[in-house]
């Protein structure tokens, strides 16, 4: 196999940083340490296209949204249709109820809901409803785990060391970015994950506590799966402390089953947020949630929200993803990537935990097992060596996640694109370990 050439992307971003702050439009188009981020031109199903030509088989798809695959044909006259009858109207249209009466037939907790337009709203917008209907202030939010870029959310999720995170019954809040407000981490509380007796603890120590937020399978750090009735220990403290438990899906939502993880695990919570893969490639998400507690009082706001064109991409992605194929599909193409993954790295004796999840597949070097939690991630993973897997893997024609061990399936990859993928990651871990 021979690397691609990328120098149109070299010079691109040089231009981009001349008008550009970064160079980048959002901090997640750049990997840590990555000279450039390679441009692309256009993308068609599981494929990709950079400026220089070179096609990539993508498991990146767009950060999570693009879980038909790009450019789908039936998605791409659905938004046509809309466009001719306008994009945007700042009125509520008949294809909106459609898809509320989807998404609350769909999602176990979902008794009404609200819209918004990203991940970082919505997640503000259950802190909101969660307080209003408790009457308390503090959230409760663990280690590792993201849930927007928002002063209050953006708290301890990521860290250098194990000694960084602190004592782990009393774990340091950390601050992330210039101009984010100490006082940002007043009302939050944050523990570790995976630890269900810590969260009771906490809850018979505190009566100030509104919510708990968490990713039900930790993707942003990891990924890492529960721990076996963790989620169900934690519903029912939540259950006996009256504490909102809010399921942050925007990551698993739709790409481990349809109704999310809050399906795949059988543990419902009182709210749950939804984006990305809800509408395939357009800004839009969605509070799901008990009608006695969306109903306390706060109201959505935001020119964008709902707006009829997101509207229809989720509609016609839901019509899809409805279709219980789909998921025995991912989890036949997981199995495959999977199994592909661990015969290669054993051939070359690189320790490696692979996982699937619906669309949600995990590789995490350094280790044979999964993750406990945060901590065990930063003690155990070889994190140095999956961005060198990473890095060479673009170089020939595969697009990973940087950082994170998460890669995503959409509709259109099938057997050719695993079979593919293999073949590209024996070529990077033969010339990585030759490194050694």
């Amino acid at each position: 196999m021979e690397k691609y050439n990328t120098q149109k992307s070299e010079q691109l971003y040089r231009d981009l940083k001349e008008v550009l702050l970064d160079g980048v439009a959002s901090s997640f188009h750049r990997a840590a340490g990555e000279e450039y981020p390679v441009a692309m031109s256009h993308a068609k199903g599981p494929y990709m296209y950079d400026v220089d030509g070179n096609e990539y088989i993508d498991y990146v798809n767009g950060l999570g949204p693009v879980i038909l695959g790009y450019s789908n044909d039936g998605w791409n006259e659905a938004i046509a249709r809309q466009l001719k009858q306008g994009a945007h109207f700042a009125a509520p249209t008949e294809s909106l109820l459609t898809l509320a009466r989807h998404l609350v037939r769909d999602i176990p907790c979902a008794e009404m809901v609200s819209f918004q337009n990203s991940g970082t709203e919505v997640n503000l917008f259950a802190f909101r409803v969660a307080r209003a209907y408790t009457g308390k202030k503090v959230i409760i939010k663990f280690e590792g785990q993201y849930h927007g870029w928002a002063d209050e959310e953006k708290i301890s999720i990521d860290a250098n060391s194990v000694e960084e995170l602190g004592d782990y019954n009393h774990p340091n809040k950390i601050i992330h970015n210039p101009g984010q407000p100490g006082e940002s981490t007043d009302n939050i509380c944050v523990l570790p994950w995976n630890d269900a007796d810590i969260v009771e603890k906490t809850l018979q120590e505190r009566d100030d506590i509104a919510a708990i937020i968490m990713e039900p399978f930790m993707c942003d750090s990891g990924p890492i799966n529960p721990q076996k009735d963790y989620l169900k220990r934690v519903r029912e403290s939540a259950t006996r402390h009256h504490v909102v438990l809010i399921f942050d899906e925007v990551i698993t939502g739709f790409h481990m089953a349809l109704g999310g993880a809050q399906e795949y695990y059988g543990v419902t919570p009182d709210l749950a947020t939804f984006a990305k893969a809800l509408k395939a490639g357009f800004p839009m998400a969605v509070c799901a949630g008990k009608s006695k507690i969306m109903q306390c009082g706060v109201h959505a706001s935001g020119t964008f929200n709902g707006n009829a064109l997101a509207t229809a991409a989720a509609l016609y992605t839901l019509e899809q993803l409805e279709n219980p194929e789909v998921y025995r599909r991912f989890d036949e193409l997981g199995t495959m990537l999977s199994e592909g993954i661990n015969r290669v790295a054993e051939k070359y004796r690189i320790p490696v935990f692979t996982d699937h999840a619906g669309a949600i597949c995990t590789m995490l070097f350094g280790a044979k097992r999964g993750m406990y939690d945060f901590r065990d991630c930063l003690q155990h993973l070889d994190y140095e060596f999956y961005e060198k897997v990473v890095t060479l893997s673009k170089a020939y024609g595969l697009r990973l996640t940087p950082k994170r061990g998460r890669m995503y399936l959409s509709t259109a990859h099938t057997e050719k694109e695993i079979r593919r993928t293999i073949e590209i990651l024996d070529v990077v871990f033969a010339e990585l370990t030759q490194e050694k």
